[in-house]
């Protein structure tokens, strides 16, 4: 399966984020995986060189928008660069190029990839397809989005997200797709 890593861009080399992101990078590629990412630092990079030194495919999905605003290239651990002129034709290709998709933590953005994901499925744009969140965090943010909305929010669009609390568990449940 390709399957699109989401996560934030903040974790440096040497911090507990870092490390985790870098061994969900390894263990996706020892189970057969292509590995997709926004292509750029933190998760993105951390996930990538994990995936690239256990010996497996990396694609970054890469955007002028995002060059502009911050003056960055992909990583060094990319193998395959799919590059997009827009953040919308990025997240397009993050979502649509995978086969399943599991986001650690982040913000706004991460937050993004996950809502459009969600939304793609709901609305039958984008077929089912795994969405797993790993981490307390997201957990808990979803949890209070279902209860302050709850009338907004069915059970059948609640099914379309599950939740890991941490990446070993997130990889046992993508292993039962």
């Amino acid at each position: 399966m390709k399957v699109t890593v989401f996560g934030g861009s903040h974790p440096k080399e040497g911090s507990k984020a870092y490390a985790e992101a870098q061994e969900l990078g390894k263990l996706l590629v020892q189970r057969g995986h292509v590995v997709l990412t926004g292509g750029y630092m933190g998760t993105m990079e951390a996930v990538s060189r994990g995936a690239a030194e256990a010996g497996g495919h990396v694609i970054g999905v890469t955007c002028e928008d995002i060059e502009r605003w911050r003056t960055i290239g992909p990583n060094q651990w990319v193998q395959e660069e799919w590059r997009k002129k827009t953040l919308m034709d990025r997240l397009q290709g993050l979502i649509e190029g995978c086969d399943a998709a599991l986001a650690l933590p982040g913000g706004p953005g991460t937050l993004t990839e996950i809502s459009l994901t969600w939304n793609l499925m709901i609305i039958g744009s984008l077929h089912r397809r795994p969405l797993i969140l790993a981490g307390s965090g997201w957990q808990n943010v979803l949890d209070q989005f279902y209860q302050s909305f709850d009338e907004y929010v069915s059970a059948t669009q609640r099914e379309l997200v599950q939740f890991a609390p941490d990446i070993k568990s997130a990889l046992e449940l993508l292993d039962t797709k």
